[in-house]
């Protein structure tokens, strides 16, 4: 059973950096074909996919977040990370890492991210 489980800060100021962990357990993430999301709900709204890392290394990004979008992996801890710039309010969501980039047969529970001053 392949299970995911976010981490990270959950206030965050705007303007900063912030980073996320996804530390996958059950399943290693460099299993050919399987990719690894980042994907968030900003509160009253429908889910956002903001970038994915593949089993090869290769990673894609949202075109409205790419710039400020980074995503890497730690093979050895099993681990793929989120790091989001130059973050505003409307970055406020619950951040989610998944297995897949369609359609998802795993995902973490969930971690709350709130830019706030």
């Amino acid at each position: 059973q392949v299970q995911l489980q976010e981490s990270g800060p959950g206030l965050v100021k705007p303007s900063q950096t912030f980073s996320l962990t996804c530390t996958v357990s059950g399943g290693s993430i460099t299993t050919s074909a399987y990719y690894w999301s980042w994907i968030r709900q900003p509160p009253g709204k429908g889910l956002e996919w903001m970038g994915v890392v593949a089993y090869s290394g290769s990673t894609y990004y949202s075109p409205s977040l790419k710039s400020r979008t980074s995503i890497s992996r730690d093979t050895s801890k099993n681990q793929f990370t989120l790091q989001l710039s130059s973050v505003t309010p409307e970055d406020t969501a619950v951040y989610y890492c998944a297995r897949g980039i369609v359609y998802y047969e795993y995902w973490g529970q969930g971690t709350q991210v709130t830019v706030s001053s």
